[in-house]
């Protein structure tokens, strides 16, 4: 009998097969039935993230069906404390991205089939302990990018499209190598994420592999968390793409990479992560301070979020590269943190751009005047994005911060400096876009009303939440991050 996080995934699954057999008139219809299949995903995830054992740790929930037992390739899906806390995000992700979905007003019933099926790769990438099915689910998740803003997207969609598949897909490739090199040189004959961890506890993989593979890993998963300098497909793509996808490709896609390179990068290749982590510290500086910068030139809204969160990502960069409990703690929550930040960012100025048709940062202004709920979100986005106290981001930026300050103390000074340059731009946005005068032709502008509140007021609320009191979700990733740090410590003692 499968199990909770098993429904976890196949509820959109179920939802998106639903949604072929409805006529593509009852449009009515076709939102509920996605809005109740990831509903029922985040009631399930939530069930788990309640019942999941702290004290004990490791993987819960566990569900194995074999597939090709010759092969070592099974359905294997579990949580610990990193990926059910991602998991987490992700159906509150889903959830309010299906409710912003309810603007699509053309062709919404393959919109929202692409939508869910994007939805499971997510889940799927995430909970599975089968390395074969983390690559499978991480390719369903990038394929239906393609569709949804080469048909849905606005601008140059169809460029934007394209070289967000070649970027992401010559990754995966790179990926793909160190992966199957990983299958053939444990010689266990098996893709089983939990064998394989067992048995490199124990035996360590040779650090002539370790030396050339990780950073196959790296890049490879790396280009979707856009480690510069392949990070110029993100903000192109952010400012193609509909809004919903936009809140799953900032919230959720680029997790995947940090994730995969955490689990599959520095929980099976320590001695490999030590060797590169200082070239990722510096790497990490560059993301947060030269596409901060790059942001404070942009005019396009959607182009300053994308390189806001460009810039972001190299604080995950820089905890990864700390290999420190606090800073891969500090890491994972950060990641949790910024997913629901970005997602309402991109939320709140899709809501704009629904009304006005532009993003221009000089087309704006005032707005606070006539959508005072919108604008007053916006501001506390932008807050959080700077990193204010009170909001989760602080949290996990501090402990970051923290973790960097003991390994790399020149490359945490210029992660300072992100977060000046970070508050620069974001009161730039403010006031270019909530104060001052507004003009006459956006006298008809409304503000959100009603069920309509629903998706920003529970992002904004979750922000403030797990800001106020972090240990609702700090023990949970702890009990993940503790074998990982185990293997860490391994691996540095064989070095010495």
């Amino acid at each position: 009998m499968l199990g909770i996080i098993s429904f976890i995934l196949l509820s959109p699954v179920m939802g998106g097969i639903f949604l072929f057999f409805v006529p593509k008139e009852k449009t009515g219809l076709i939102k509920k039935i996605a809005l109740l299949s990831v509903t029922s995903s985040l009631i399930f995830t939530w069930v788990a993230f309640l019942k999941y054992d702290r004290s004990g740790g490791g993987y819960q929930f566990v569900d194995k069906i074999d597939w090709v037992p010759s092969l070592g390739i099974a359905y294997h899906v579990g949580v610990d404390g990193i990926n059910l806390v991602l998991l987490l995000m992700t159906a509150v992700l889903a959830f309010t991205g299906v409710l912003v979905s309810y603007s699509v007003k053309e062709r919404i019933k393959e919109y929202l089939i692409f939508y869910l099926f994007l939805i499971v790769g997510c889940f799927g990438t995430l909970s599975s302990l089968n390395i074969f099915f983390i690559y499978f689910f991480y390719e369903m998740a990038v394929l239906p990018v393609f569709p949804l803003i080469g048909v849905w997207g606005s601008g140059d969609k169809e460029y934007a499209a394209m070289k967000l598949t070649l970027y992401l897909t010559l990754g995966a490739v790179l990926a793909l190598l160190a992966l199957l090199a990983l299958y053939f040189v444990t010689g266990l004959n098996t893709f089983d994420l939990t064998v394989i961890e067992a048995a490199v506890r124990n035996h360590p993989l040779p650090i002539s592999f370790q030396a050339w593979a990780f950073p196959l890993i790296l890049v490879g998963f790396g280009v979707i968390l856009t480690l510069w300098p392949f990070h110029t497909w993100s903000p192109m793509g952010y400012a193609a793409a509909p809004t919903p996808v936009s809140m799953l490709h900032a919230g959720v896609l680029k997790k995947l990479g940090a994730y995969a390179i955490i689990r599959l990068g520095i929980g099976l290749m320590p001695d490999g992560a030590a060797i590169w982590m200082p070239t990722v510290a510096w790497l990490a500086v560059i993301n947060i301070v030269y596409c901060g910068l790059v942001a404070f030139t942009q005019k396009d809204l959607k182009f300053i979020l994308g390189y806001s969160s460009c810039s972001h990502m190299g604080y995950i960069l820089l905890g990864l590269s700390c290999l420190t409990p606090i800073a891969l703690n500090g890491t994972v929550f950060f990641m949790f943190a910024h997913g629901l930040m970005a997602a309402l960012g991109f939320a709140l100025v899709g809501f704009i751009y629904d009304q006005t048709h532009t993003r221009m940062l000089e087309d704006w202004g005032g707005f606070g005047k006539k959508i005072p709920l919108i604008a007053t979100l916006f501001i506390m986005m932008a807050m959080a994005s700077a990193g204010l106290p009170g909001f989760a981001n602080f949290i996990g930026e501090m402990m970051i911060l923290l973790g960097a300050w003991d390994k790399y103390r020149i490359q945490a000074i210029f992660a300072v400096a992100g977060f000046i340059i970070t508050a620069g731009y974001m009161l730039k946005t403010v006031r270019g876009t909530m104060q001052g005068p507004i003009e006459a032709r956006w006298n008809f502008l409304q503000d959100a009303k009603g069920w309509a509140r629903l998706p920003y007021l529970v992002l904004i609320l979750l922000l403030l939440w797990v800001g106020f009191m972090p240990s609702l979700i700090l023990p949970t990733i702890s009990s993940g991050t503790q074998p990982i740090w185990e293997s860490i410590q391994k691996a540095a003692s064989h070095a010495v």
